[in-house]
């Protein structure tokens, strides 16, 4: 069973940027169009972005031109670039396989406030 782990999370104001990672265990990481999602208590978790084994990306609209998610087969990571966080960023953030789905992580939380 694959692995992950979240890391990068915190607290940060309004404009702020955070990079959160992902690593994965397993050995076929590269091989997986993986993405991160993201869940407020009380609220279904929603896809924020995803990247395919090629490196093709597609976001949420709300994170548009503000997250950019990249990653690193050979260490078997991949990140969230988050720039110019707003207060409705603020949440639990995973990161899984699309396509075959794996058990969740932990999670990191990321909390936008002044």
């Amino acid at each position: 069973q694959v692995q992950f782990v979240e890391s990068g999370g915190g607290l940060v104001q309004p404009g702020g940027s955070l990079r959160l990672s992902c690593a994965a265990s397993g050995s076929d990481f590269s091989i997986h169009t993986m993405g991160w999602y993201r869940q407020v208590p009380g609220k279904q978790r929603e896809w924020v972005a995803r990247i395919s084994e090629v490196g093709d990306t597609y976001y949420r609209d709300s994170v548009k031109g503000r997250f950019t998610i990249s990653r690193d087969n050979a260490k078997k990571t991949m990140y969230l670039q988050m720039n110019n966080l707003k207060p409705e960023d603020t949440a639990a953030y995973y990161c899984n396989r699309v396509f075959v789905s794996q058990s969740w992580g932990q999670g990191t939380q990321v909390t936008v406030s002044s």
